[in-house]
């Protein structure tokens, strides 16, 4: 199994940045998959998950209406468009497969390695 995530950077507040993670080692198309971020001394958190066909959507209220998750089962990839973005959003992102669809850290089987994202003036 391998989680390959990109799209990470520096954007200033309020700017926009679309995170990619490509799948690959199994049938992507039969599980939940999420993004998660570690902020500097703060526990990793979920911020967006998604269901196995992609009809199911959650968000914690830090990131609602401005984060978007999505997926193409075609390409094996999941996607994270993230507007609005704060200084708060600074953290290092992390693509994860869930073995069951709830946006919990104890549900991850695999993570993949992060993405720097910094919000900053």
């Amino acid at each position: 199994v391998q989680l390959q995530a990109s799209g990470g950077g520096l954007v200033q507040p309020g700017g926009s940045l679309r995170l990619s993670c490509a799948a690959s080692g199994f049938t992507f198309g039969n599980y939940a998959t999420g993004w998660f971020r570690q902020a500097p001394g703060k526990e990793r958190e979920g911020v967006s998950c998604i269901s196995s066909n992609g009809t199911g959507t959650y968000y914690p209220d830090s990131v609602k209406g401005r984060f978007t998750i999505s997926r193409d089962n075609a390409k094996n990839t999941v996607y994270l468009q993230m507007n609005s973005l704060k200084p708060e959003d600074t953290a290092v992102y992390y693509c994860a497969r869930l073995f069951i669809h709830y946006c919990n850290i104890p549900n991850v089987d695999y993570w993949g390695k992060g993405t720097q994202v910094t919000v900053s003036s």
